[in-house]
């Protein structure tokens, strides 16, 4: 704790200083200041935590001095000291809140009570204004919520919360909306909480102000309020810097929404940046897109025919192992759909979930063995589906898998009929806690006592040790993703008992599920 003296005469001060124990008041830090105007500025520096202050002083009063202290050290506490008993003094202090006041000469012991006790007022100033904030905040939120609803259902909450919030909206009072989307769901809360507190700062430059709601984890909006329609350099400003600032958090993208004037707007605002950013899957990672910017944009092939033909023409240059054609088909997919912005996002995912698809399928067809960790479930496809932040990232997918087909085509030694149609069932049904040697058999028509041995002589390997192997390389590849948790995994690659395949993970390894993930995310 700063303990801060300020009296013209240096006997008194240092005086003061060799007179009590300061380190047993929780004081580790005593400034001085000879006059108001110094303690001032020291004030601004060091932010003391109490002021033992003199009332008359030249240059600025002990008063003029608290008063001045009001505007940025509204917790600090003050003690007056003063030889004169003059009662306007008095009356001044105590209406600026002063914990005590004390005369001279000093009392030590006198001054030693009015510490603690300034020093329990400041605790308590500080919890009454943490409780005042963290209430502000709630009622903000509440606010920011409102309205990304239709106003009309919330107009008597919305006019309650102005006037507890002290918001003086005029009839035109500008609203822009700007909601940011994260890839993250998970943000750091204490620099989440920095931002938003610096940005309140970076608003107040252009006489704005901003109301905060996180929505569904990765949302951030932000309603900006103004009295008046804000610059076009205004806006650039903003945008750059939320750009910059949520940047920090990974790929984000920003929408931004139609500027509006009156608090029954506000919700259209909301809901045009809302549409704007369900197109962002399409863009670049740090794209900032509008309304405006949708009705620009070129005109993008529809789902219905163009989509069947490029699904029927991809999966026949596969099955003919026409490469130049899948990279033709491909590199017309991508440049159609960039930057796309009349097509929703789940209708061209599930046209890559369909050309995903014909290649394994045209794996099966031409009994290709599939890439070691290659993840060929329906499953595993649909969350690739699900976890592409944009739609570069899924394509880039397509292209590699593509790429990996052809090689294999390069590279292929064929391989026994019944030994393919083992491997690949394995492939879509490991995940299985009940898969049996037994309905492995019926599936390629065999006995399982010769299934067994015909799998051994063919490729060295028992079959169950084969499908162990399967399902501790797709366990190492899922704990390279920190999205999954351990006791999720043995179930994703078929194990119902979490302890066994811990086991029979570190049997595999030599290391532990919990050892493995550690060693290989350092």
């Amino acid at each position: 704790m700063k303990l801060l003296i300020v009296d013209d005469e240096e006997l008194t001060r240092e005086g003061l200083i060799a007179s009590l124990d300061w380190e047993s008041l929780g004081v580790a830090q005593i400034l001085q200041a000879d006059d108001g105007i110094h303690a001032l500025n020291i004030a601004h520096l060091q932010k003391p935590d109490i002021i033992l202050c003199d009332v008359r002083m030249p240059r600025m009063d002990g008063i003029q001095l608290v008063e001045r202290l009001e505007e940025f050290l509204p917790d600090t506490s003050v003690i007056f000291m003063s030889g004169y008993s003059d009662k306007e003094y008095l009356k001044a202090a105590i209406k600026l809140k002063a914990i005590n006041y004390v005369e001279k000469p000093l009392d030590p012991l006198e001054i030693k009570e009015a510490v603690l006790e300034a020093k329990e007022r400041r605790q308590q100033k500080r919890r009454t204004r943490l409780n005042e904030n963290l209430y502000s905040m709630e009622t903000t939120s509440h606010l920011a919520l409102l309205f990304t609803k239709p106003f009309k259902e919330n107009v008597e909450k919305i006019s309650q919360l102005t006037d507890e919030l002290s918001l003086r909206l005029k009839p035109g009072s500008s609203f822009t909306t700007y909601i940011i989307k994260l890839k993250t769901n998970e943000p750091d809360s204490s620099l989440l909480s920095n931002i938003r507190n610096d940005f309140s700062d970076f608003l107040a430059h252009y006489h704005l102000q901003a109301l905060y709601i996180q929505l569904h984890a990765i949302y951030h909006v932000f309603h900006i309020i103004g009295n008046y329609e804000p610059s076009s350099t205004a806006f650039n400003a903003i945008e750059q810097y939320l750009k910059e600032q949520f940047y920090t958090f990974g790929d984000a993208f920003i929408g931004r929404g139609e500027t509006v004037a009156g608090v029954g707007k506000v919700y259209h605002s909301y809901t045009t940046a809302v549409v704007a950013l369900q197109s962002s899957f399409f863009f670049e990672p740090g794209t900032i897109l509008s309304v405006s910017d949708m009705r620009t944009s070129p005109a993008t092939h529809g789902a219905g025919d163009y989509m069947e033909d490029i699904t029927l023409h991809f999966a026949e240059a596969l099955l003919t192992g026409d490469r130049g054609s899948c990279e033709s088909l491909l590199k017309d997919l991508y440049s159609n759909y960039f930057q796309n912005c009349t097509l929703f996002p789940n209708q061209v995912k599930d046209l890559y979930y369909k050309l995903f698809m014909s290649i394994n399928d045209s794996r099966v067809k031409l009994k290709l063995n599939w890439e070691s960790g290659e993840d060929s479930t329906q499953e595993c496809i649909i969350e690739h589906l699900e976890n592409c932040f944009t739609y570069q990232e899924l394509h880039q997918m397509l292209v590699s898998k593509t790429e990996h087909f052809f090689q294999s085509i390069d590279s292929y030694v064929p391989e026994d009929s019944t030994i393919f149609l083992i491997k690949d069932y394995i492939s879509k049904n490991y995940t299985k806690d009940t898969l049996s040697i037994k309905e492995i058999s019926d599936h390629v028509f065999l006995s399982a006592s010769y299934m067994c041995t015909y799998f051994k002589n063919q490729t060295g390997s028992t079959l169950n040790q084969y499908l162990t192997e399967y399902r501790m390389e797709k366990a190492m590849q899922l704990l390279a993703d920190v999205r999954f948790q351990i006791a999720d995994i043995s179930s994703k690659v078929g194990y119902s008992n979490g302890n066994y395949f811990s086991k029979s993970f570190k049997k595999f390894t030599g290391l532990s599920p919990s050892k493995y993930r550690e060693k290989i995310l350092k």
